[in-house]
């Protein structure tokens, strides 16, 4: 086990699957000599060379046709989009083909394609750069949704999406990059897809996060702990398709109660989703409805104060779960 932050456990997992299987390539706009907008693939260009790390123009459509092509005709490619705002220019290519051809063909045509992309706000970025589109790419059956927390997490969860042979959309807040923790060293260490993880264990309410939503539902967890003497159970969902609501209900089971956190806008997010899965599933157990803790209504401001009003905070969380007692 080694220390390290999440951008150097990403850089870690792609490195130990290029040695491992030689048809793995990356390729993105500045993912080679600058290194990648958040210093991801830093090095690798050095160690793997222009044939296996290929900065591409700017070009969106393309790049992701190019990688369904290349993993159509058996290699295993790996897109990095700038940043998730881009991907709407590629919604084509990913939807209407990575999402369907294997289907579409009768299982003839596989593409094993791992698209990774940054979202979120907090970052003063502005409204057209802030996004955080993980439900949207939810909505589409044939598309896998990784949505990691933590460094071990995001190095097992990318191994493993490496050996999918699925399209793979692996979505990194930007929020947690340099967020520290202990990473397996093993070259095998894999974290399966559609295992939610329990990060804290508690019997008065269930709080659901992913991605950069599970720190704040962790430190909510805490606040309710020390100022109203509530135990919060937290649950790191860390996949969205394939989702994990055995955990999630089991929890609400338990606890009687169900917040659900998420950076996206309510109306129309993957909370509402996880509300509706939780109230057919768990009705009869559930003291309140579930609650949702979602970003403001309103295309996310450039000013650093009105950002991150508008962004859920772990002080939400916890009027939400007050207002369920």
């Amino acid at each position: 086990m080694a220390e390290m932050r999440m951008r150097d456990a990403l850089r870690e997992a792609m490195r130990e699957e290029m040695l491992r299987d030689p048809d793995i390539f990356l390729m993105g706009e500045d993912i080679g000599a600058y290194g990648g907008s958040y210093a991801v693939t830093k090095g690798l260009l050095e160690e793997f060379g222009e044939e296996r790390v290929r900065d591409t123009p700017i070009a969106e459509s393309g790049i992701v046709g190019a990688g369904i092509g290349a993993a159509m005709g058996g290699m295993h490619p790996m897109v990095e989009m700038m940043t998730i705002n881009f991907s709407f220019l590629a919604l084509d290519q990913i939807v209407n083909s990575a999402a369907k051809l294997h289907h579409m063909s009768n299982g003839q045509i596989s593409v094993p394609l791992v698209i990774r992309m940054a979202s979120g706000g907090g970052s003063q970025l502005a409204a057209t750069h802030s996004h955080s589109l993980e439900g949207l790419y939810a909505h589409f059956p044939g598309l896998k949704v990784v949505c990691p927390s933590n460094p071990a997490d995001a190095k097992g969860l990318l191994k493993r999406a490496f050996r999918d042979q699925n399209t793979v959309i692996f979505i990194e807040h930007t929020a947690n990059y340099s967020v520290k923790g202990e990473v397996p060293d093993d070259p095998d260490f894999l974290v399966e897809f559609g295992q939610a993880n329990i990060l804290r264990e508690g019997s008065d309410v269930t709080i659901v996060g992913y991605s950069g939503s599970v720190h704040q539902a962790m430190r909510a967890a805490t606040m309710l702990q020390e100022q109203e003497d509530l135990s919060a159970e937290v649950i790191d969902l860390r996949t969205l398709r394939p989702l994990d609501m055995e955990t999630v209900i089991n929890s609400v089971k338990k606890t009687n109660r169900c917040v659900i956190v998420e950076d996206d806008w309510k109306f129309g997010g993957f909370a509402g989703e996880l509300s509706a899965q939780v109230m057919e599933q768990a009705f009869d157990y559930l003291d309140a409805p579930v609650a949702r803790v979602s970003c403001k209504d309103v295309p996310l401001p450039y000013n650093r104060n009105l950002e991150f009003a508008a962004l859920p905070s772990e002080e939400d969380v916890v009027e939400a779960v007050l207002a369920m007692l």
